[in-house]
């Protein structure tokens, strides 16, 4: 059975040849908006969820992985800023202050129909930064594609004081640790031969 990562994300795609060397990308195109009075969890459960929905009928015998992220403040969701100017705010707006990334992922069995859903967080702390170092900070980066502008396998490592989550992945969006557990609840084994 082959893998589908139904995702154009090219932090995803690098976090899942990690562990899995073929796999075929599927764009989902898939309205990723909240719905009124969702929270933060079942939104990425859905979206997770709905992106592997998406693909599935283009790929019958396949284990389709979804995914989405959310990074959730005090305030509320930080999305992708999609701008310099976006960015800058988001970053200002969180600077020195505890944020929670949600991370939902989703392992779909097309063939037997069969669907896992997980959702993985990570507490990041952000250093005190200053407006300079933001500024700064945004035009090496450009995160722009990055849930709350914060590019944690880039320089965004930078602006945390302290991280806690049971796998670093997470971050990034595709929780591995736990993705090779629903690969292999499928039969899809990680370590075998190639």
């Amino acid at each position: 059975m082959h893998v589908v990562l139904a995702s154009t994300s090219p932090y995803r795609r690098q976090l899942l040849q990690r562990i899995c060397p073929e796999f075929v990308i599927d764009a989902p195109e898939i309205d990723e908006a909240p719905h009124a009075g969702e929270s933060p969890h079942a939104l990425v459960v859905r979206l997770a969820e709905a992106k592997a929905r998406a693909v599935a009928t283009r790929h019958p015998a396949a284990l389709i992985i979804g995914s989405d992220q959310v990074a959730l403040t005090a305030t509320g969701i930080l999305n992708k800023p999609g701008s310099e100017s976006n960015a800058i705010r988001q970053l200002q707006a969180i600077r020195d202050t505890t944020v929670t990334f949600l991370t939902g992922v989703c392992v779909l069995n097309s063939k037997s129909g069969r669907c896992q859903i997980a959702v993985e967080t990570t507490a990041v702390t952000f250093r005190d930064l200053s407006d300079a170092a933001i500024k700064n900070y945004v035009a090496r980066e450009r995160p722009y594609d990055c849930a709350g502008a914060f590019k944690a396998e880039g320089l965004g490592i930078a602006l945390v004081r302290r991280m806690t989550a049971d796998d670093p992945t997470n971050l990034i969006g595709l929780p591995l640790v736990r993705l090779v557990t629903m690969l292999t609840a499928e039969g899809f084994d990680v370590l075998g031969p190639v």
